[in-house]
């Protein structure tokens, strides 16, 4: 299933909007639609982080996702899971 993210990003002193689609898993989107919605904008915007090396004012404004539903604070909670690789 495909859902429409808009996110507003603060760096180099500016605010830019960057907008496009991002996949998520049909069930777990119908079973918590708004916490899946942030963990795809989150890898999303980790990636755009990552190409464009943004400096250490980066910030995440607003995230919108389909047109009207804000999930700005759910993306800030959003938190990486370390893989634990260790042999023991």
């Amino acid at each position: 299933m495909e859902i429409q993210i808009e996110v507003q990003l603060f760096a180099n002193g500016a605010k830019f909007l960057q907008s496009g689609s991002c996949s998520v898993i049909t069930t777990d989107f119908r079973k918590e639609p708004e916490w899946t919605a942030a963990i795809s904008a989150y890898e999303w915007i980790q990636k755009i982080k990552n190409t464009v090396r943004y400096p250490d004012d980066f910030q995440i404004v607003r995230v919108v996702y389909n047109g009207e539903n804000d999930i700005t604070d759910l993306v800030r909670k959003v938190r990486p899971i370390l893989k634990d690789d260790l042999p023991f």
